[in-house]
């Protein structure tokens, strides 16, 4: 592999919209609500759904296992607090629509209280097997945390057919508003470093980088220096990208600090790399080390129309309104509520969608954003400008995709790998004609899959 040692490392295409981190980028992680109830999803990963292995009103304890699959891709699922099954029923699902889920009511006059795990000074990498790490991160249930939810030990378990040779871990979060990611660069910086080291030792990784957008100049500071204190800068380096979007996604970071690209349908072990987010990483440290399940996440709540943003650590199934309750309210300014950022976030119509593994934000936009973005965007003819085809990261032709699902031509789309978009917004963004050409590609992805019957009607 050939890795660039100077310069910023960048990929092709992308956007720069505005960052609009200043609103929590100095907020410290804080605790979450505590909970009367939470609804934990027995769908919050990439492949196999979990099954319930509890009943309506069965008693169950803080990190229990609650959801379980015997898929190889999978992970289980485990109750945030003490309390009581209430029922196990459908519930708002942010992809799906309506998921299971099993909604659980805390112990009257006993709330379950959780602080983050914090890493002592006795860590010691060669008290853990390969196999033990595995088992620890598959049993707490890990997922990635910083996108789709692909079950974490999947990706770090040793597989003799792809041998694995680099880490990449990410710490872009290119996305704007979001700062739980930076915030726990910043105080998780034990954690990140041990769960770096365990995951490189069961993937059999042979090197590891941390990549870091260059408009955080602190994060790569303090990893630096925690590196440089732990011994460990020969096999683990900080590399700062630059500052672009989508410079988070996993196939732009390789293309970035690799230089090489993952093949159009294939994964990043085919061709001996993994790919794991700083929160991640923090959670196999607290798995491994302490053998708590993932049961709670910092999920960062911004934007203009919300009372009080911060980064707050959540109990994994608590609803997004008793968050905002939370966080002092929405003012009346407030438009829309979306799961994630503004670019690949998805706007959700009910506040009881409980927060899963996987939602790293819940951002508030205003009025005045969504009325002045109506307007700015009344739709207009295909110039046919060429600025979606510079602006795509994964070197696509997003006007053809579009205007192959208008007409119908789902076959056509195909044929200009319609699969192959990662759905980032950037042609969207920067289209003058205010097509909509990501919603075209997501509509066009659910036809084909209905087509296929990989999706219900």
């Amino acid at each position: 592999m050939n890795v660039r040692t100077r310069g910023r490392f960048s990929f092709p295409g992308g956007v720069h919209p505005p960052g609009k981190k200043d609103l929590t980028c100095e907020s410290r992680i804080q605790p979450g609500p505590v909970v009367k109830e939470v609804a934990v999803m027995l769908s919050q990963h990439i492949g196999a759904v979990c099954r319930p292995i509890i009943h309506k009103g069965n008693a169950v304890q803080a990190g229990q296992k609650i959801g379980d699959c015997d898929a190889f891709v999978s992970a289980p699922v485990h109750s945030p607090i003490n309390g009581k099954v209430k029922e196990i029923a459908l519930r708002s699902h942010a992809v799906l629509g309506r998921s299971m889920a099993i909604v659980i009511e805390a112990l009257p006059y006993n709330p379950t209280k959780r602080t983050y795990f914090k890493l002592g000074d006795n860590f010691d990498l060669s008290s853990y097997s390969i196999e033990q790490i595995c088992e620890a991160a598959g049993s707490a249930g890990i997922v990635g945390m910083g996108g789709a939810g692909f079950p974490t030990r999947v990706k770090i378990e040793p597989n003799p057919r792809l041998p694995k040779k680099a880490l990449i871990i990410n710490g872009c979060e290119c996305e704007p508003y979001i700062t739980c990611d930076y915030q726990i660069m910043l105080e998780w910086t034990s954690q990140i470093i041990a769960g770096i080291k365990l995951a490189r030792k069961a993937s059999g990784c042979s090197i590891a980088f941390i990549a870091i957008e260059d408009n955080k100049p602190q994060a790569i500071e303090v990893m630096n220096a925690a590196l440089k204190i732990s011994g460990d800068g020969d096999r683990i380096k900080v590399v700062p990208v630059k500052t672009k979007y989508p410079q988070g996604g996993e196939r732009q970071l390789i293309k970035a600090i690799l230089r090489t690209d993952v093949p159009t349908g294939g994964i990043p072990p085919m061709i001996g790399v993994v790919v794991l987010n700083v929160a991640t990483v923090a959670a196999i440290a607290e798995a491994v080390i302490s053998g708590a399940p993932l049961t709670h996440r910092v999920v960062t709540a911004s934007g203009e129309a919300i009372a009080r943003p911060g980064n707050y650590y959540v109990p994994i199934g608590t609803s997004v309104e008793d968050l905002l309750e939370y966080c002092g309210g929405v003012t009346e300014l407030c438009a829309k509520v979306v799961l994630g950022g503004p670019m690949m976030g998805i706007a959700i119509a009910d506040l009881n969608t409980p927060i899963t593994k996987t939602t790293n934000a819940v951002t508030v936009l205003t009025k005045e954003q969504i009325g002045s973005a109506k307007f700015a965007r009344r739709q207009t003819p295909c110039i046919r400008c060429g600025r979606c085809l510079r602006a795509c990261p994964e070197n696509l032709n997003p006007t053809k995709i579009a205007h192959a699902v208008k007409n119908n031509l789902l076959n056509v789309a195909e044929r200009y790998y319609i699969n192959a978009c990662i759905e980032c917004g950037c042609c969207s963004y920067v289209c003058p004609a205010n097509i909509e050409v990501t919603g075209y590609i997501k509509t066009g992805k659910i036809f084909l899959a209905r087509r296929k019957q990989k999706m219900p009607l």
